[in-house]
């Protein structure tokens, strides 16, 4: 009962230390590609999905800023044809509108 075996690590097969092994992704420069695509907080710098835009209404081509997940329909203020429609996420533009992504 009273003497018991003990082995060290490095009986076992295992080094005391374990060397430092090659990463086989770079995580000080991730791959834009897969960070676009990781949830908004788990981004290694955090940054919204949503952006505001200029649309551009096809009927009298007037261009009225837009936000991309709008919750209600949004109307062009000249015409009054629907420029987007919402969804449970981004905003639905109507056939025909042209967008681009407004810059800060």
């Amino acid at each position: 009962f009273g003497s018991r075996v003990t082995q060290s690590s490095s009986q076992l097969g295992h080094p005391a230390h374990p060397s430092p092994a090659a990463m086989d992704i770079d995580l000080l420069n991730p791959d834009p590609k897969e960070e676009r695509t990781k949830h908004k907080l788990k981004r290694m710098i955090q940054s919204p999905n949503s952006f505001f835009m200029d649309v551009k209404c096809p009927g009298c081509l007037q261009i009225t800023t837009v936000y991309s997940h709008a919750q209600t329909v949004v109307l062009c203020g000249n015409c009054n044809q629907m420029l987007c429609q919402p969804t449970g996420g981004l905003a639905r533009l109507t056939e025909g509108c042209s967008f681009r992504r407004k810059v800060e």
